[in-house]
């Protein structure tokens, strides 16, 4: 009992001067907590360093204002794609293709689909956007677009956090196909797509005279076994 007794005690001993050992400096330290005021840069001032006097935030050399503004040097909007994104065949596709990405990430929820301003927000009570089909919308310039996902525009808010430069033109670019596919004129068709839309408007002719020709035919066959059953009474 004695050896047990003598074995706790030593123990306890063992665990204080262990834990003697262990301070909480680091815990608790000297220090300021971020905005905290604090007087090491002046009295009644904020614990974090202030910006020097006319400091403004940069970003980068922006010189490309028809990239990065969607406008050219006069402040008008461009009308047609920056020099860098000038892109043709499948590279424009891939463009184009990231647009409707972005487009169904950012945009469908309140524009819709088609670009109808009927998405699920506005179906759910609030005010509906425009429709892109609206005559006003089908006349502004591209730049028009991009410079209302970059800075706003009525109740939509700006979107220049969410989505870069280049994906803002995808997406822009993305809602000129959805215009172009409602209201594209033949003059700006390729020979060989014209050809294509020839070929199909006179397969579908064809397609609808041999409809009609074989529900002649089923017609004249039942009218035939009409009579037949007819005279049999």
């Amino acid at each position: 009992m004695k050896r047990l007794a003598l074995k706790n005690w030593l123990l306890w001993c063992f665990a204080v001067v262990v834990l003697t050992g262990c301070h909480w400096d680091l815990w608790n330290q000297d220090r300021y907590e971020p905005l905290e005021q604090g007087d090491f840069w002046g009295e009644g001032e904020s614990s974090s360093r202030g910006l020097v006097e006319g400091t403004v935030p940069y970003l980068g050399a922006r010189l490309d204002t028809a990239y990065y503004k969607g406008m050219d040097s006069n402040d008008e909007f461009i009308t047609a794609l920056p020099a860098r994104l000038d892109l043709e065949g499948e590279e424009f596709e891939i463009l184009l293709r990231r647009g409707q990405e972005r487009f169904n990430i950012y945009c469908i929820v309140c524009h819709g689909e088609q670009g109808l301003g009927d998405g699920m927000i506005p179906k759910r009570g609030f005010p509906n956007p425009p429709s892109y089909m609206d005559q006003r919308l089908l006349d502004v310039p591209i730049g028009y677009f991009y410079d209302v996902m970059t800075n706003g525009f009525g109740r939509m808010y700006s979107y220049k956090s969410r989505v870069s430069v280049e994906d803002r033109w995808a997406i822009a670019s993305y809602i000129r196909v959805l215009q172009l596919s409602q209201y594209a004129t033949p003059d700006l068709l390729t020979e060989d797509l014209l050809e294509k839309a020839r070929n199909s408007g006179v397969a579908a002719v064809d397609s609808g005279s041999q409809g009609d020709a074989a529900a002649d035919g089923h017609e004249a066959e039942s009218n035939e076994n009409e009579e037949e059953g007819q005279g049999e009474h």
